[in-house]
């Protein structure tokens, strides 16, 4: 984690695989990290674990879930309370459970 990023008060990282924060990513109060989940379509339901990425300039705002696997692309906003599942893509804002596409950032060109 660079100097410049930060993990608010109250943030739950579930790290059982890893979890990264590039330069002057933000994750905001009350967020869960969770790297790991269990395979429910066998009997077993045997641990699965992926690792989580936070990209550099991103921000994951007030009480958002963010599941294994899940990249967070660079300067992405994640709305509060959010539910994210799969990837977000860089530059762009999202919101919703699961969560859906509302912009690009402004002033902010795809990359």
């Amino acid at each position: 984690m660079d100097a410049a990023s930060v993990l608010a008060n109250d943030v739950d990282c579930y790290s059982v695989a890893r979890i990264t924060l590039g330069r002057h990513a933000t994750v905001s109060q009350y967020s869960y990290l969770c790297s790991a989940s269990h395979d429910y379509m066998q009997l077993s339901m045997p641990m699965i674990c992926a690792p989580i990425t936070i990209e550099d300039e991103a921000w994951v705002a007030a009480d958002v879930f963010v599941g294994p696997g899940v990249t967070v692309g660079r300067g992405a906003v994640v709305c509060a309370r959010s539910t994210v599942i799969r990837d977000v893509p860089a530059w762009h804002v999202v919101a919703g459970s699961p969560v859906r596409n509302i912009r690009l950032r402004p002033g902010f060109e795809r990359p």
